[in-house]
C-alpha cells in the first residue's frame, strides 16, 4: 500500500505542471468528528477552534477537501458546540495576520451570536501572530490571552489595487473597456487610479476603519479608552507585553492560562479538551498542526498562495501575509 501511494504521489507531481491542482484526502470523513486532545474523567468539555492563516472566503480547495473556507470552518464548529450541552466553553486559538474585512466581520459576529445563544464563554488564545483581522475577531471573546512571543495589533484597514497596465503593454496586450459611467471601472488593474477613485476608496477605508475602532471599543471598553485606542490604531504592531500594557490583551501565558480562564468563566473546575475534525484518524494533541485540514496540496492556484494580490479591502498585516 505504501509503495502504491508513493507512485501515485510521484505521478501527481509529474503532471501538476500541466494541470490545475490536486488534493489527496485519504483520511477525510463525511462529517465532523470529536477527538480528545486532553483527557479528563469528567463529562464537561472545552472545545478548541483554530483560526489559522489568511481569513478569506475565496478558498478553492477542490471536491475532496472537507474545509471550504475559514467562515465555514468556524461556523460548523460553533453550531456543533451549541448542540452539545457538555461543551461548556471555547478556546479560540488564533494564528493569523488577518484577511478580508467581510470574512473577519462574519466570524466576529458568529462568535457573538454563539455567546448570546448559548451563554458559553469564548476565550481567545493568540499564537505567533494575531494581527488586524485576527485581533478584530479576538475582540468578540470574553478574554484575550497572548503567548509571550505573540505579535498583535495592526489595527487598521488596507486596500490593494494592483496595476498591470505597463506589464501588459510590454507584451503587446491592449484592454478596451466599455462602461456606463466614469467611475464604473474604478479600481481596475488596467489603468492607474484617478484622484476621484482614490477619494472614493479612501472614504470606504475610513468607514471600515471606524467600524474596526467601534468593534474594539465595544469589546475592550473596560481596558482601553477610545482616545487611547485612536492614538495607537495607526496600523502598528505590538509585542504581547506592549499589548497587555495598552489593554489590548488581558494576560500573557500559555494554553494552560486560557484553559483555566475559560473554566473560570464557565463555572467548572475540570474539563476534557476536544476538537472537531474531518480527520479523526490523525494522531492528535494540543499542539497538532492544522488538525482540520489534513490534505496534501500538490499544486495550488496562484490566487490561493498569494490572495493579497486580489483587489479589495482587508483587515490585514500585509508583511506577514507576504511572508
Amino acid at each position: 500500500m505504501k509503495n502504491h501511494l508513493i507512485i501515485l504521489f510521484s505521478l501527481l507531481l509529474f503532471f501538476s505542471g500541466c494541470s490545475t491542482h490536486f488534493h489527496l484526502d485519504f483520511l477525510g470523513q463525511e462529517r465532523l468528528e470529536e477527538v480528545v486532545l486532553l483527557k479528563s474523567p469528567v463529562k464537561e468539555k472545552l472545545l478548541v477552534i483554530d483560526v489559522e492563516g489568511f481569513i478569506g472566503t475565496f478558498n478553492s480547495p477542490g471536491n475532496l477537501q472537507r474545509e471550504k473556507d475559514m467562515i465555514a470552518k468556524v461556523y460548523a464548529r460553533l453550531q456543533k458546540a451549541a448542540e452539545d450541552h457538555n461543551v461548556r466553553g471555547i478556546i479560540l486559538r488564533l494564528d493569523t495576520p488577518g484577511g478580508e474585512v467581510t470574512a473577519s466581520d462574519i466570524i466576529y459576529n458568529e462568535i457573538l451570536r454563539f455567546k448570546k445563544r448559548t451563554g458559553k464563554p469564548v476565550v481567545a488564545l493568540m499564537m505567533a501572530t494575531a494581527a488586524s483581522g485576527g485581533y478584530y475577531i479576538a475582540s468578540a471573546c470574553d478574554a484575550i490571552i497572548a503567548h509571550p512571543s505573540t505579535i498583535t495589533g495592526s489595527i487598521g484597514v488596507i486596500s490593494i489595487f494592483p496595476n498591470v497596465e505597463d506589464l501588459l503593454s510590454k507584451v503587446g496586450v491592449q484592454v478596451t473597456i466599455i462602461k456606463s459611467g466614469e467611475m464604473k471601472d474604478s479600481g481596475s488593474s488596467f489603468h492607474p487610479l484617478t484622484e476621484e477613485a482614490k477619494a472614493m476608496f479612501q472614504r470606504i477605508v475610513d468607514e471600515h476603519y471606524n467600524k474596526f475602532l467601534d468593534t474594539v471599543e465595544k469589546g475592550r471598553s473596560s481596558k482601553i479608552t477610545r482616545v487611547k485606542l485612536e492614538e495607537i490604531a495607526d496600523g502598528r504592531i505590538f509585542t504581547a507585553p506592549e499589548a497587555q500594557n495598552l489593554g489590548l490583551v488581558d494576560e500573557i501565558g500559555y494554553f494552560n492560562i486560557a484553559f483555566q480562564e475559560v473554566m473560570k468563566l464557565a463555572g467548572i473546575s475540570a474539563a476534557e479538551v476536544i476538537a472537531y475534525t474531518y480527520y479523526p484518524k490523525q494522531k492528535t494533541n494540543l499542539y497538532s498542526s492544522r488538525l482540520s485540514s489534513s490534505v496534501l496540496i500538490v499544486n495550488q492556484q496562484l490566487e490561493e498562495i498569494i490572495p493579497f494580490l486580489k483587489s479589495g479591502f482587508y483587515y490585514l498585516w500585509l508583511p506577514q501575509a507576504l511572508h
